[in-house]
């Protein structure tokens, strides 16, 4: 597997990646089973991100078995709603006992790996990667979870342990926000 920045070219493979896994095209069950994302990002916005150095995926022979979105939030064009209300709560949000707007840090997400890949380590791999590119530009890699993804928040805290930073509210709709220590 290898683990890249997304290139233009990547934008339809991800879409239809992110699109397969999106809360509205699950079951309950299938939610419940292997989580899910949310937001509305399409082939143009993918393919700027991925101009803009912002997204990670992991390449099996040139199929995307996974992506992950890797930013500075406050540089989003136009961020949507939970970005926002990320932004609005970071000085009540901590990391190692400081506002989380004290600090210099990188919105980690959305991750979404397809599922022929998924319990092969491809999440893991994304990790690390991002952690990888996150060293020396960012104190800690922050991401925001919908406290109904139970298996985002069991993979993110308890398999790659990142570490819980507080909540926000959004039209209400709970976020967990968690982080994982950038390399210096």
């Amino acid at each position: 597997m290898l683990y890249r920045l997304a290139e233009a070219a990547d934008a339809p493979a991800m879409a239809g990646l992110f699109a397969a896994n999106h809360h509205d095209a699950l079951s309950e069950r299938e939610r419940a089973r292997q989580g899910f994302v949310q937001g509305a990002l399409g082939v143009d916005e993918l393919r700027v991100m991925a101009e803009g150095g912002g997204l990670l995926v992991a390449d099996d022979g040139g199929e995307i078995a996974g992506l992950l979105g890797l930013v500075r939030a406050e540089s989003m064009p136009g961020p949507p709603p939970p970005v926002r209300a990320l932004l609005r709560a970071q000085d009540s949000l901590l990391w190692r006992g400081r506002p989380l707007g004290a600090v210099r840090w990188l919105l980690y997400g959305p991750v979404v790996v397809g599922a022929a890949y998924r319990g092969r380590g491809i999440a893991r791999g994304l990790f690390t990667t991002a952690l990888e590119a996150a060293a020396g530009r960012a104190e800690v890699m922050v991401a925001f979870i919908e406290m109904t993804n139970r298996t985002s928040w069991t993979v993110h805290v308890d398999g790659l342990g990142m570490i819980p930073l507080g909540e926000f509210d959004l039209d209400g709709r709970a976020y967990g926000v968690v982080g994982a220590a950038c390399p210096a």
